[in-house]
């Protein structure tokens, strides 16, 4: 029988450097994969979106830069700009085969966003 199609959410702030951005993609992106016991080839696509004020490098260029997700259909959106709005995030959906419950994963000050999820 086929794994069910979910989604895992993730957040991550990051300084507006190419370093910043790549680390706190890369970070994100483990660390779901961890959390979720996720192989790679069970990921359908990854839907990337940042804060208006990070403009320093694209997420799907930082993993394809570290050779991962070379298969996977990445697509990056900024995200309006919203007076109050948390700023330097880093907000990631993969769309995936899973079997177990979604864990998802809000890092390094990204948790205020969602604190219900951030302990999981």
């Amino acid at each position: 029988m086929e794994k069910p199609l979910k989604a895992l959410r993730g957040a991550v702030c990051a300084a507006n450097t190419r370093e910043a951005i790549a680390a706190g993609t890369v970070k994100l992106y483990d660390e779901l994969l961890s959390r979720n016991k996720l192989a790679e080839a069970d990921i359908l696509s990854l839907l990337f979106s940042l804060t208006p004020d990070l403009d320093a490098l694209n997420p799907a260029a930082a993993l394809r830069q570290q050779g991962r997700a070379e298969e996977t259909a990445m697509m990056v959106f900024q995200e309006a700009a919203v007076t109050g709005s948390l700023p330097g995030i880093i907000r990631l959906i993969v769309h995936c085969r899973l079997s177990a419950p979604a864990r998802h994963v809000y890092l390094d000050g990204a948790e205020t966003l969602r604190p219900d999820w951030s302990d999981q």
